[in-house]
């Protein structure tokens, strides 16, 4: 599938898609594996994506599908030129822009640090009966910091929390406080869980 995806009308039936989603040029990964129903709308995948990455859903978002551009502004953003060539993402659901397993696509948040996320379409399988959607599986290690220059930044304060001496560490203490209170290694799924029942 190539191009631009004319939106149709969705399958009758939905069904569960799990999805791998990888925080790319993250060493080690920062991943989490999702599964959300196939008629998902693309704008409640981001939704669904800043609860169990751990991002605060502060800045712009999109998706990008085969060289097709999905998004939405947030209420109140007044530039709406910058979304004119993409496709509004309420109006697609996952089973329409992915319908087959292995499907490889990209999400990104905030365009000024640039976290692409790559996700993947591992499975696609029937409901389990009496099994809420969305809910996170599993995952590995903690969200990065916000604003703190995308994967490159990210890097630098990593090796700032290991050593005192680092040039930028007074920086990010003074913006984020005690270092020592972030532990990239930790991810609470049952935290990411309680927050995704939320938006049901």
């Amino acid at each position: 599938m190539a191009g631009r995806v004319t939106a149709t009308k969705p399958k009758n039936e939905a069904c569960v898609y799990r999805l791998k989603v990888t925080l790319k040029r993250s060493k080690p990964p920062i991943w989490r594996r999702l599964e959300v129903r196939s008629d998902t709308t693309l704008e409640m995948l981001h939704n669904i994506l800043q609860i169990a990455m751990g991002w605060s859903n502060d800045h712009l978002h999109q998706f990008v599908i085969d060289d097709t551009y999905y998004s939405s502004p947030p209420p109140g953003y007044d530039d709406a030129d910058f979304y004119v060539d993409a496709e509004p993402g309420q109006n697609f659901t996952l089973a329409q822009v992915a319908p087959v397993e292995k499907t490889k696509f990209i999400y990104e948040y905030d365009f000024g640090d640039g976290w692409e996320h790559q996700i993947l379409v591992e499975k696609i399988q029937p409901l389990e009966p009496g099994k809420d959607y969305p809910v996170c599986v599993t995952g590995k290690r903690a969200c990065p910091p916000e604003d703190i220059g995308g994967i490159w930044g990210y890097d630098f304060f990593l090796q700032a929390i290991k050593d005192p001496k680092h040039p930028r560490r007074k920086r990010y203490i003074e913006r984020f406080g005690d270092l020592t209170d972030y532990d990239p290694e930790a991810f609470d799924l049952d935290a990411v869980n309680d927050e995704l029942k939320k938006i049901k």
